[in-house]
């Protein structure tokens, strides 16, 4: 039988292993965002569904593991944002609405990711 302790031990440092990857590539998360945004704005015509696709793939992918990982607000707001990105494209309106919003995200982000209060 194993040892409980020795056990605990071990999820332990697999957690913290997870951990730390998750920090270091939250940034490049982060980046991946914000380089969607950009192709989003770029030229200032709608976006395409591929790019709001990949808007969507990337807010996604933070507000599915942030929390798991001590970043809850930041999972919090990326999953909002993501949820009304989600019912502007079912609608195909509203974008307008969203860029400002990833825009403030990502400078909260860059602030302080694992901050409990959003602003």
């Amino acid at each position: 039988m194993a040892d409980p302790v020795s056990a605990e031990a071990e999820f332990r440092a697999r957690l913290e292993a997870l951990n730390a990857r998750f920090t270091a590539q939250l940034p490049l998360m982060l980046e991946k965002t914000a380089q969607a945004l950009a192709a989003c704005v770029a030229g200032g015509a709608e976006p395409t569904l591929e790019q709001l696709t990949a808007l969507h793939e990337s807010l996604h992918s933070v507000a599915g593991s942030a929390a798991t990982f001590g970043y809850a607000m930041l999972g919090q707001q990326a999953r909002r944002i993501e949820q009304e990105l989600r019912r502007a494209m079912q609608e195909k309106s509203g974008w307008n609405a969203i860029a400002p919003q990833v825009e403030q995200y990502l400078r909260w982000a860059a602030r302080d990711p694992k901050a409990t209060h959003y602003e």
